[in-house]
């Protein structure tokens, strides 16, 4: 299923048909070499286009924010129609983007309550169960305004759903996320420098009163006392400590030893060194931990983690309107959702696809973070939203979203691509199958749609290994088809792409002749291969 390129309108074509497009270079931004690109038109052609330009399999990272609301995007059917083709609408993307989709990549799918029961199945059955990732829970705003005056439970949140092409070669990174001061840390070693046996503790409270000079119930009253304790803790966390008891059965028999000479000389502090791990201190039968292992380097500073959750409730989707630039209301997701997902899942030179663009975040987040990418958008947006919004990144002069935390100066490029016809379309009227292109846009199309890569020289107008291909519009004869045999090495092969050919040719071995467009007319008899011939129930 498509939208109609003139009324925008949900069109049923049998999935069979849909042909990649050629590619039509509208501009270039920036650095002209950089391969960072934007195509404008029709998803479903386009992805076609890329499986078969060379990007299948290439692809380290997805992220998709599709239509939840189906009324937004068929609002000419009724709620059931519209269910069913919001259904076949994903399924035909989701089958495209798990063959662009690398061996150690993941796709992240961002969806409401409606939709995620069936979506999980869909998933389910393109990648496999046994590759769901997980099923992220994403805050997306608070129980404010009208939300806070409907019945029943308030729905703040919707969902990521992670599915990795093969779960067991997916590459991840460890992710932390910033929390709250851990008050349990409540100790202080006034003077670390000396030897750990001299070791002085006192609280935290007293530490930090000492530290502005002041008596320890004055500091109290302080102005903003637990911000400013917190950045004392955050400037001193080697020194922060707290006394926790030890796991005794999970560590080695030389600690447990040392936990047990520990408890008979409580006021001695004792340290076992270790080589491959941090040197356990104890006191009092109590290991000492310090604060500042509890540090993560998070958007270029250290403060308290934890390992990310499958519940994101620290990034608001709100007040989003000054991001990027560009106004996009209830579409647009925070550049730090994007990030965090691109921190999980990638690393710098990876490339990201969104087939969904909408505003444009993804390629932004992607060029700030020094990622490739690959955005589509039907809409008009692409020209409106995502083409200044992008400029503006490469120029440097978008001060807005994860700007500051990548230290993002400016840089890159990209191009814009507009999407071309297929190579053969149907006659609406007369359902009789045309040829769009002629002349040297032949040669281009057929290659794309047969997989060949672009060569252009001579008579080998496409390569796939030692398979050539030669397009013409002339009428092929046995002098054409001896003239290109001879051209060939032994273990070559030709395919000869023609729209007229003399009967009864003599074809050597390794030559094959193909009639255009007869011969690369789609299959039509429903089959949709091995991975595509599921139902959704």
């Amino acid at each position: 299923m498509i939208r109609d390129e003139e009324t925008g309108a949900p069109v049923q074509v049998l999935y069979e048909e849909v042909q990649p497009r050629l590619l039509i270079e509208a501009g270039r931004y920036g650095d002209e070499e950089a391969d960072n690109i934007l195509i404008s038109g029709e998803n479903l052609y386009a992805l076609k286009t890329l499986v078969k330009s060379g990007y299948a399999g290439q692809i380290k990272c997805i992220y998709i924010d599709p239509p939840f609301n189906t009324g937004q995007a068929f609002e000419h059917y009724d709620d059931a129609l519209e269910h069913s083709l919001w259904l076949t609408m994903m399924r035909d993307r989701i089958d495209l983007l798990h063959d662009l989709l690398h061996e150690e990549g993941a796709i992240f799918i961002h969806i409401d309550d409606t939709h995620l029961a069936n979506l999980i199945i869909l998933t389910d059955e393109i990648f496999g169960r046994e590759n769901r990732v997980s099923i992220v829970t994403f805050k997306q705003g608070s129980a404010t305004g009208h939300k806070a005056i409907n019945p029943g439970v308030v729905n703040t949140s919707n969902f990521i759903v992670v599915y990795a092409k093969d779960k067991s070669q997916w590459k991840f990174n460890r992710v932390f996320t910033g929390r709250e001061r851990d008050k349990r840390y409540g100790q202080f070693i006034v003077n670390l420098n000396q030897p750990y046996d001299q070791w002085q503790f006192t609280t935290l409270s007293k530490a930090f009163a000492a530290s502005l000079g002041l008596p320890e119930k004055k500091a109290k009253k302080v102005e903003d006392y637990e911000t400013k304790l917190d950045d004392f803790v955050l400037h001193n966390a080697n020194n922060v400590v707290q006394l926790a008891r030890p796991d005794y059965e999970g560590v080695s028999a030389e600690a447990r030893k040392l936990i047990d000479q520990s408890k008979d000389r409580p006021n001695k502090i004792m340290c076992l060194q270790r080589e491959k791990y941090s040197d356990i201190y104890l006191v009092g039968g109590q290991r000492i931990l310090f604060y500042s292992d509890k540090l993560k380097l998070i958007d270029g500073q250290y403060i308290a983690g934890e390992p990310l959750t499958s519940i994101w409730s620290d990034i608001l989707s709100n007040n989003l309107h000054t991001e990027g630039g560009v106004d996009f209301p209830k579409g647009k997701k925070p550049e730090g959702l994007v990030k965090r997902i691109l921190e999980l899942a990638t690393s710098e030179g990876d490339c990201t696809l969104d087939c969904f663009a909408g505003s444009g975040t993804t390629g932004a987040v992607a060029h700030k973070m020094n990622r490739r990418w690959v955005l589509v958008e039907a809409n008009k947006q692409s020209s409106t939203h995502i083409l200044p919004r992008l400029q503006s990144v490469v120029a440097g002069t978008d001060n807005t979203g994860i700007t500051k935390a990548m230290n993002w100066q400016g840089g890159g490029g990209f191009r814009s691509y507009t999407l071309g016809k297929s190579l053969i379309e149907r006659d609406a009227e007369t359902g009789v199958w045309r040829l769009s292109y002629t002349n040297g846009r032949l040669i281009e199309a057929v290659c794309l749609q047969e997989g060949f890569k672009l060569l252009g020289r001579g008579i080998r107008h496409g390569v796939r290994g030692r398979h050539y291909a030669h397009i013409t519009d002339c009428i092929v004869t046995q002098p054409y088809v001896d003239a290109l045999a001879s051209e060939l090495d032994e273990d070559e092969a030709l395919t000869i792409y023609c729209m007229k050919a003399k009967r009864k040719l003599s074809l050597p071995d390794g030559l094959q002749l193909k009639h255009i467009p007869r011969d690369l007319l789609p299959t039509t008899n429903g089959a949709r291969g091995p991975k595509r011939d599921r139902q959704i129930a």
